[in-house]
């Protein structure tokens, strides 16, 4: 378990992020008594004038408690749902790299190496991630999403910090590649023959 401090810097939308907050923490009450809770917390915070925002702010200090349970609900871009991976057989020859060039020549599709080996990393969200970051098939959810586990995921540090390699594109795949094989320029020449 995690426990952090949290603070937040509320400007005039102050009552829609306390009723987002009340959400998060599991309060259970209707639209209105958010809106009035909202009101109470937000007439007991003295105003502080910071030139950064160039307006009033107010800051409230809170102590939350994160865990693999309510760990998701402070997610905010939902990372884990925005792409997929797919393992590779561990590329050798030219002709593996050549063909790894073909799949990173396709939108939003990346390489990596990591301690488990090396991924096709393919940036595309989840057709069911709801605009709110919740699964819109949650009850029905695959059985990969049931079996994903939040324990330490890309809210606790980004999966890039692993990395041994990485490939944002076709470019990059292709410098690597010409560094790692000194006769690569004489095998792509010879690629139609």
């Amino acid at each position: 378990m995690v426990s952090v401090a949290i603070e937040f810097r509320l400007t005039p939308h102050f009552l829609l992020i306390t009723f987002y907050f009340c959400i998060q923490v599991g309060l259970k009450t209707e639209s209105p008594r958010h809106v009035t809770l909202a009101h109470q917390i937000h007439s007991r915070i003295p105003f502080s004038n910071t030139g950064d925002s160039g307006g009033m702010e107010r800051k409230i200090p809170i102590d939350i408690r994160i865990t693999p349970e309510n760990k998701c609900g402070f997610c905010t871009n939902s990372k884990c749902c925005t792409y997929i991976t797919e393992q590779l057989t561990t590329p050798r020859s030219m002709h593996d790299f050549d063909h790894m060039l073909w799949q990173l020549s396709h939108k939003d599709v990346q390489a990596y190496k990591d301690e488990d080996g090396w991924y096709l990393l393919v940036n595309n969200p989840c057709t069911h991630l709801q605009h709110d970051g919740r699964c819109g098939i949650y009850d029905d959810r695959p059985r990969i999403c049931r079996e994903y586990t939040n324990d330490y995921c890309e809210y606790d540090e980004p999966a890039e910090k692993g990395f041994e390699l990485f490939f944002d594109g076709y470019d990059s795949l292709l410098r690597y590649v010409r560094k790692r094989f000194r006769t690569w320029s004489k095998y792509a020449a010879s690629r139609d023959s």
